[in-house]
């Protein structure tokens, strides 16, 4: 394994769990959510999620798989990893109760005087929401953090993608985390600090995708890996990133930006043919 390659895959990993970062930011110093640009970001990350997910990780999976198992073994052991990948990521989503869910849609509007708390009580509830919605995402990108971790070990431009993508969706986890935080304490600092670092367990799944499963990196674990984050990454895609896109602007601009986000991974795989 390149050392090249390895801080590579740290950095991208680093780069999309931090990500959530930006999202607090964006809570803290406009006025406004662009709701219209979220709709079309989000979709986009969707588009690109998907279409690298079915038509390069699955592909890559099953060829990885296809050696030491033969074509029809490794076909099922493909499929059979995917949709592990999607089940674990769905009991993750149903261990997490709804009110906590890190993907309910919020808006940087909701930081303005008119939502002021009557109560001490309600101080409490909004601090115990915003702690617990940053536990729930410090969950859900620990997977994620596995996926552009092993993706960019195994094959940097890959990588890339897949980290740019987890980036744009983790931005509204950000802003899900800042505004309950700071209602309750009144602190930008903490609201952004908790932000940050419930990102920061994709970089905990790396660490531990490089201290376990490294030592034991050939051909089946690798297939059967990156099976299971296709299907981490497609369920992400439709379970939170389009349905959120929706919810923040027209349905029609979700779609527009799932069909760019399709085109401009396709391109980019041409590209390295």
């Amino acid at each position: 394994m390149e050392m090249n390659n390895l801080m590579i895959a740290f950095g991208l990993t680093l780069f999309a769990g931090l990500s959530t970062g930006i999202g607090s930011a964006l809570a803290f110093f406009t006025k406004r959510t662009n709701t219209r640009f979220l709709s079309i970001a989000l979709g986009f990350s969707a588009g690109v999620m998907i279409y690298v997910s079915m038509i390069e990780i699955f592909n890559k999976a099953k060829d990885a798989l296809s050696g030491p198992l033969g074509k029809t073994g490794g076909a099922w052991a493909t499929a059979g990893a995917f949709f592990m990948g999607m089940f674990v990521i769905a009991l993750i989503d149903k261990l997490i109760p709804s009110h906590e869910n890190p993907h309910e849609m919020r808006k940087i509007e909701e930081l303005d005087g008119k939502h002021v708390k009557d109560s001490k009580s309600d101080d409490g509830k909004l601090l115990k929401m915003g702690t617990f919605t940053a536990l729930a995402i410090a969950i859900h990108n620990f997977p994620e953090g596995l996926a552009t971790f092993t993706s960019a070990l195994r094959d940097p431009s890959l990588g890339i993608a897949i980290a740019v993508a987890i980036a744009i969706h983790n931005i509204p986890e950000g802003i899900a985390v800042s505004i309950p935080v700071y209602y309750a304490t009144g602190d930008r600092k903490r609201a952004f600090l908790l932000s940050f670092l419930s990102g920061f367990s994709e970089v905990v799944g790396a660490i531990v995708g490089y201290l376990i499963l490294l030592p034991f990196f050939n051909d089946v674990v690798y297939g059967v890996l990156f099976a299971a984050v296709a299907g981490i990454m497609v369920f992400i895609s439709l379970d939170e990133l389009l349905p959120t896109a929706r919810e923040y602007g027209e349905a029609h601009l979700a779609i527009y930006g799932l069909v760019a986000g399709m085109m401009v991974m396709a391109f980019s795989l041409l590209l390295f043919i």
